[in-house]
């Protein structure tokens, strides 16, 4: 099946040349020049991939990541003019999955495209506990019954459990889930959400066996041996 890209660059000759290059590997191209055009691209359409410039005229590339990893898990890539450690691990901590800096071999590009592209193909279903979350749709089901969740808790499940096992505290989950400075959210927030998340997915909310409180440090996904 065709795969979309979507490109978001300012710089029309090098959108250009990159749309030509991508469509020559057989992906459907979208292009915008702009974070507001990018997100509103989004909006309509089923995008497989993000080739993202750092720099935008309305925005910075981190802006864009940190709005579209509010509702996506899309593969994205970032491109920047500025070879700096301190730009590559913000891009990485604000969920960016691959990052390079111009300028870059575009052979070396395609083939980081295809591995995040394929990576993705594997990693759309999650299946942990009797929960089976399908990134591909965002929807979450136990057994064959599907769970409705809101987008916050969706968030919530899908990263405790890529992170099983793990414990993770107030601050990580806020930080990636919600905007990462911290805005319009409190304390509260976090626990609020995971008592509606047990109250969806947990045979007895009150004595969890999927969502552990670990005290004084946050939350884990304990997924059990089968």
């Amino acid at each position: 099946m065709t795969k979309t890209l979507l490109i978001v660059e300012d710089d029309l000759d090098l959108q250009e040349g990159l749309a030509f290059s991508m469509e020559q590997e057989g992906y459907r191209v979208l292009t915008a020049k702009s974070k507001r055009e990018g997100l509103r691209i989004l909006e309509s359409e089923h995008c497989d991939g993000i080739l993202l410039d750092c720099n935008l005229p309305d925005g910075t590339g981190f802006d864009f990541c940190r709005q579209v990893r509010q509702k996506h898990a899309i593969p994205m890539l970032m491109l920047t003019a500025r070879d700096t450690e301190m730009d590559e691990v913000k891009a990485l901590d604000l969920g960016m999955d691959d990052f390079m800096s111009k300028p870059f071999s575009l052979a070396v590009l395609k083939a980081r495209l295809h591995k995040l592209l394929r990576r993705e193909v594997k990693e759309d279903r999650l299946v942990s506990n009797g929960i089976l979350v399908d990134k591909s749709r965002c929807r979450v089901f136990c057994g064959e019954t599907e769970i409705p969740c809101s987008r916050i808790e969706y968030q919530i499940l899908v990263y405790l459990i890529e992170n099983k096992n793990q414990v993770l505290s107030k601050e990580q989950i806020l930080s990636c889930v919600w905007d990462s400075q911290g805005k319009f959210v409190d304390d509260n927030t976090v626990s609020v959400n995971i008592k509606r998340l047990r109250a969806k997915i947990e045979e007895d909310p009150k004595n969890p066996r999927r969502i552990k409180t670990v005290y004084g440090m946050g939350y884990l996904w304990r997924e059990e041996e089968a």
